[in-house]
Formats: structure tokens, C-alpha cells, sequence
């Protein structure tokens, strides 16, 4: 921001005050450190879910503590976030009484729908959804065994779709990639190991119970065929897309404009003035 360069000053012009703004910039960096430690714990679970971990020099148990470890710290990352995001709305519309300004920026924080400015009338939502499937999903783990681990396996493959919620709210919303430039490209490539082991995952299951034999009838085989075909499918398309997006430079970032836009106008992600309908 000092040096007139800030990506989110570009977007938002009149928050190029960080004493003022700190706490949004807070949740900035609370929701940069939480999308790399659920790319970190997304990682690790495919890689203890597909055929790698005996190949890897790290034990298992290892892996699994790492694994727990990384998940947790997301869940707590994500709270914060969005809890400086709400304390930073608190702030802001100084003109509504206490109850009202808490009020609001609870519901534009946590209410599906109710934030109604720019481009965080879908992000925000979006963010939501990774943060109400990620907690219940993560904390699921330590009461397994009251439903079978079976089914619990069955709802923690889940957590791969939180993870593309929360790249897909960071693309919409995050004003540090908010341009097509270098950080835009770097979040686009931190994709392609996910997609490339969530494709080899499919194709070479660690658990023998999950592997699909060549031929043969079955209960619920052939649905199964198809699910994993789909999954590959779409693994297949995020690694052709990604490394389109990379070599080409067409992967939805704006133009920065020459001049940032003058007055102080509620930006897509800053605390915004509600508009009506």
C-alpha cells in the first residue's frame, strides 16, 4: 500500500490506510494462510488416500498427525477470517447504532445471501459454504466411530469439494489476485498437484475395499464405474484447464486500470453501503 502498488488499493482506492483497515487486512491474511493450509491438508489426504504413503520417507502415522494437524488449523483460520471480516464491518458503518452495526455485519458475514454488493453477492456465499462443510466435515473425524467408518470415509471425500469452494471464493474475491498478474497464475498452478493426485487417487485407491475389479457383476459396481469416471473426468479437464489458463494468460483476472478509480466508492469485497433489492 506504501508503495502504491497494493492490488487491493487498485480495486478499493479509499482503503489505502492501514491503520485504519487493519483489521480487514487481518482477515486478508487470515484467509491467504487458511487457503495454504487447506491446500496442505488436502495434499496430505490425498496423499495417504492414494497408492504414494509406502513410497514416501515419512511414516504414516506421520502423515495421518500431519493430516489432523493442517486440517484443524484450516477450521481455526477460517474463523478467523471471517470474524475479522465481521469486526471489520463493525467498524464501518459507524452511522447504524450498536445493535444494528452488529446485526449487519453478522448477517453479511454468516446469512447465505445477505451481503447485496458486487461480486460478493456470489463470493461470499461461496466462502460460506466452505466454511459451514469444512468445520462439521473436520470435527466428524473424532466421533467416526459412532457411524462407522465407512461412512465417515464416505463424507470426508467431501472435503475435497470445500477445498474448490475455497479456491473458487479466493479467485471471485481476493483482491491480492484480483488482476491477471504473477499471484493469479501462482493460484492456478498450486492446483495442478491437487488435480493430478486427485486423479491418481481415483485410478489407484490405497484401500484395497475401494479398488474396482477389471470385470465382473456387483452390487453397485457399475454406479461406482461411473462416479470414478467422473472424477477422473473432471481431474482430467482441472489439469487441461489450469495449464491452459497458465500458458495462455486467460484464466479470469481483470485489467489493472492505469489510474485507480478516484473517491471513496464501496469496492466488491470492502465494506460496502447495502443497495437496494
Amino acid at each position: 500500500m506504501r508503495s502504491g502498488t497494493s492490488a487491493t488499493t487498485a480495486v478499493m482506492p479509499f482503503m489505502a490506510d492501514p491503520g485504519t483497515f487493519w483489521m480487514y487486512l487481518l482477515s486478508q491474511a487470515f484467509g491467504w494462510s487458511a487457503l495454504l493450509w487447506s491446500w496442505g491438508t488436502v495434499m496430505l489426504g490425498l496423499l495417504l488416500s492414494g497408492p504414494g504413503p509406502g513410497r514416501l520417507p515419512v511414516p504414516r502415522r506421520a502423515l495421518e498427525r500431519w493430516h489432523r494437524t493442517t486440517s484443524l488449523t484450516t477450521m481455526a483460520l477460517m474463523a478467523a477470517h471471517a470474524l475479522l471480516f465481521a469486526a471489520e464491518l463493525v467498524r464501518y458503518e459507524a452511522r447504524l447504532g450498536w445493535a444494528a452495526r452488529l446485526w449487519s455485519a453478522f448477517a453479511d458475514t454468516f446469512v447465505p445471501g445477505w451481503y447485496d454488493s458486487g461480486t460478493g453477492r456470489t463470493a461470499i456465499p461461496i466462502g460460506q459454504g466452505a466454511l459451514y462443510l469444512a468445520v462439521p466435515l473436520g470435527l466428524l473425524f473424532y466421533v467416526r466411530h459412532r457411524f462407522g467408518p465407512t461412512a465417515w470415509r464416505r463424507l470426508h471425500r467431501l472435503t475435497v469439494a470445500v477445498y474448490a469452494l475455497g479456491v473458487w471464493h479466493t479467485l471471485l474475491y481476493g483482491t491480492n489476485v484480483w488482476y491477471g498478474e504473477w499471484p493469479r497464475t501462482v493460484l492456478w498452478l498450486l492446483q495442478l498437484p491437487v488435480a493430478v493426485l486427485l486423479a491418481v487417487r481415483l485410478l489407484r485407491p490405497a484401500r484395497r475395499g475401494e479398488r474396482l475389479a477389471p470385470s465382473g457383476p456387483g452390487p453397485g459396481r457399475t454406479a461406482r464405474r461411473a462416479v470414478r469416471a467422473g472424477g477422473l473426468a473432471a481431474a482430467a479437464a482441472a489439469v487441461a484447464g489450469i495449464l491452459a489458463a497458465a500458458a495462455t494468460g486467460h484464466d479470469g483476472g481483470r485489467a489493472r486500470p492505469p489510474v485507480p478509480p478516484a473517491g471513496p466508492q464501496p469496492g466488491p469485497t470492502a465494506p460496502h453501503v447495502h443497495e437496494p433489492g
